[in-house]
This record gives structure tokens, C-alpha cells and sequence, in this order.
């Protein structure tokens, strides 16, 4: 019997390239607009743009096959782009420093967002999309969590917009609150870089702060971004988990394997973090990789919006945004208390 054929490379680049290179026509547009407005920033913004060309101009199905692999594969390659900028050296005295909050905070949201999303009716993945997203690095660890989770398109798109409305805010608001309140320059990066999510509203933050404290604050931040990663892992694990209870009830279990879901792309992000903190990235290239990771990343989240159905997203109502607030309010209250409790203010 001869076996069923296969699409080759051509047929598929032809297949993905009207929905790849709208995307990244838009992603280009959004990073512009990011320049020009930083506290949105391009994240945001081609998410947003993805949400109003897919619910206004309706991109025909040609559109799809292009869409779909962008907002998976082009989002895991960002992703392991990112790695290469992360020092592991750099972030070892701090991350040491920082963690015993990092951990609380994380703690709080995913507790926060289990019970709140319960007494709010949210289902799980969108409960999971929203506290990871809280909890470790905004749009990032939603954009990690996504090809294990594998969410709706239009949940995946409700939970960025929601995290980083709540970004937009914590940059006009924690500088405002951190002077009220007196705070010292590593208390506040130390609080900015637990209680923000999102890498460049930390940033933002923080050096309106002060120069100490920006610093301060974008190296917790990177040190809690790197918890991504065993919570990935454990995400995996429980994913494996129930799909093979699931195939077995089923009489099918030798359908599933680990490796299907095992999110082999952090790997590649280890290795892409080793290799910067070993110093074999020229200096001169650095920024370039830096923009090309941006870059990447604004256009799989742009991919993810012109996915999402916006009136299914309005169908979801204010339950979500509700989550959002409550586990954000939760995360930036526990922070302040333990460094209360430990002295760091």
C-alpha cells in the first residue's frame, strides 16, 4: 500500500505565506507605534491591531494556514531569541537576593487566581493564562504556557490584553505610590520588578523611579523570568498527566507520549541563555538579536489577535478582567508585605 502523501516545502511556505507576511506587515506597524508610545509598547499594540483586522476586515481563509503557524512557531522561536539576552551570571547575586518575594508573589497569584477565577465562573485555562502571566513576565509566560495549555486563540488574546492593561497602569501608578510612600530605590525596583509583569513596563517604572532602582528592578525582573521554566515544566507534567488518564479511559493510552508535549523549545532556550552568558555573542550583535526577538515576539502575539474572534471575547464579559485585577492587586500587595516583614522598604 502506498503511503499517503506528503505536502512539501513549497506547497507549504504557500500555504503559510499570506497569513506569515500579514502578520509581520502589521508586527512592523506595531513596533513603529511602540517606538512612539513605549508605556503601550509593541506588544500591546499588535495585539490590538491583530484584534481590529481580524473583526473588521475578515482576512479570507487563505489568511489561516499562515496565522496559526506564526502565533505557534514563530512565538516559540521569540522566545528562545529572548534566551540569548539573558545573563544567568548576571542575574545569580540578585535572583539570590530577590527570591524569597519572587516566590511569595508567585505563590499569591497562582492561589489568587485559582480561587478568584473559581468564584468567578473563569474556566482553567483561562484561570492559568491569566495567573502565570501575573505571576512571572506578563505576555512572555503567557506566550511560553500557550503550546502546553493550548488555549482558544481568542482566550489566548483576552489574557495578554488583560495583563497588560494592568501594565499600562502599574507604570502610571507604582512611581506615584512608591513616593507616597517613601520607599527606597531598591525597595521600589524590588517591588516593580515582583509586582509588574510585563519586561519594558518594569523598565519603565523603575528608572522613572530613580537610575538605582531601575537597574534593581530589571534584574529581579530577569531573574523572575527565568521561573518560567519550571513552570513550564510542572505545566507539562500535569498536561501529560491527564492526557494519558484521558487516552487510557479511552482504551488508547499508546497513542500518547510525553515527548509530544514536552515544551522541547525552553530547552532551546537554555541553551540560547548559556551560550550569552558565556560571552559568544559578539557585543556588536547583541542589539540586533535584542530587536529581532522583539520583533518576533510583536508579530506571534499580532498572529494571536488576528485569531481571536472578539465577539466571543466580549461573550466572556467582565468576569475575566475581574481575575486580572484582583490576582494583579493580590501580587502587588503580597510584595509590599514581605519586604515589610523582612526590612527591604
Amino acid at each position: 500500500m502506498n503511503a499517503a502523501p506528503s505536502i512539501d516545502t513549497p506547497s507549504l511556505l504557500r500555504q503559510r505565506a499570506p497569513g506569515l507576511l500579514l502578520a509581520i506587515a502589521i508586527g512592523l506597524l506595531a513596533l513603529l507605534l511602540g517606538r512612539w508610545a513605549p508605556l503601550i509598547g509593541g506588544p500591546v499594540i499588535g495585539i490590538v491591531l491583530g484584534i481590529l483586522v481580524r473583526n473588521l476586515l475578515s482576512p479570507g481563509v487563505r489568511y489561516t494556514p499562515g496565522i496559526a503557524f506564526t502565533g505557534k512557531k514563530v512565538l516559540q522561536w521569540s522566545i528562545i531569541a529572548l534566551g540569548f539576552g539573558l545573563s544567568l551570571d548576571q542575574v545569580a547575586k540578585t535572583g539570590l537576593e530577590s527570591l524569597s518575594v519572587t516566590l511569595v508573589t508567585m505563590t499569591v497569584a497562582f492561589l489568587a487566581a485559582w480561587l478568584l477565577g473559581r468564584w468567578l465562573g473563569v474556566h482553567d485555562k483561562l484561570k492559568i493564562l491569566i495567573g502565570v502571566g501575573t505571576a512571572i513576565c506578563g505576555g512572555s509566560a503567557i506566550a511560553a504556557v500557550t503550546p502546553i495549555i493550548r488555549p482558544d486563540d481568542h482566550d489566548t488574546a483576552f489574557a495578554i490584553s488583560t495583563i497588560f492593561l494592568f501594565n499600562l497602569i502599574a507604570v502610571l501608578l507604582f512611581p506615584l505610590l512608591g513616593h507616597l510612600m517613601h520607599m527606597s530605590d531598591l525597595g521600589f525596583g524590588l517591588w516593580a520588578g515582583t509586582a509588574i509583569n510585563d519586561t519594558s513596563s518594569v523598565v519603565a517604572a523603575g528608572y522613572s523611579y530613580s537610575h538605582a532602582a531601575g537597574d534593581y528592578a530589571t534584574i529581579v525582573k530577569l531573574t523572575r523570568a527565568t521561573l518560567i521554566i519550571p513552570v513550564c515544566l510542572v505545566l507539562a507534567f500535569v498536561v501529560a498527566a491527564r492526557e494519558k488518564r484521558r487516552h487510557a479511559e479511552a482504551g488508547s493510552a499508546g497513542h500518547f507520549s510525553l515527548a509530544s508535549i514536552f515544551p522541547w523549545f525552553i530547552l532551546w532556550f537554555l541553551v540560547a541563555s548559556a551560550v550569552g552568558t558565556a560571552g559568544l555573542i559578539p557585543v556588536a550583535i547583541q542589539p540586533s538579536i535584542h530587536l529581532l526577538a522583539e520583533f518576533m515576539i510583536i508579530v506571534a502575539l499580532t498572529a494571536i489577535g488576528l485569531s481571536a474572534d472578539l465577539r466571543k471575547m466580549i461573550s466572556s464579559g467582565a468576569r475575566p478582567i475581574l481575575l486580572g485585577l484582583g490576582v494583579w492587586i493580590a501580587v502587588a500587595v503580597s510584595s509590599l508585605l514581605v519586604q515589610w516583614v523582612i526590612g527591604q522598604l
